[in-house]
């Protein structure tokens, strides 16, 4: 099972909290974090199964819309990330948001 990772670039902070609830509304995927980036811009990331983060990317898009003056600025999908990649950019799991990461693997074992 790939653990992907999905990340949403806004205009705009409450953009970006938009598109983080609808990302974890719409699909089993665990938030893992956000960057602040500057003027402005602000990235969430995701993790999960490809298929739950490519229908949790397409559900924090659709919601950014409903921010006044929100704006999507980018979105992108990494399948299968090198472990090299976790240890340098904020992408893993860590201590804070592991209990969520459990919670999901627990839904997704019950559920099948």
């Amino acid at each position: 099972m790939a653990i992907a990772v999905g990340m949403i670039e806004t205009l705009g902070f409450p953009a970006v909290v938009e598109a983080a609830d609808a990302m974890v509304k719409a699909a089993r995927v665990t938030l893992v974090g956000y960057e602040k980036i500057g003027s402005g811009r602000v990235t969430v990331i995701v993790r999960g199964d490809v298929s739950e983060v490519q229908a949790s990317v397409a559900a924090g898009v659709e919601n950014v819309k409903r921010v006044n003056g929100g704006q999507v600025l980018s979105t992108h999908i990494i399948a299968r990330p090198h472990e090299n990649l976790e240890y340098v950019l904020p992408i893993r799991y860590t201590e804070d948001v592991q209990q969520f990461a459990e919670n999901v693997n627990a839904i997704r074992t019950v559920s099948r």
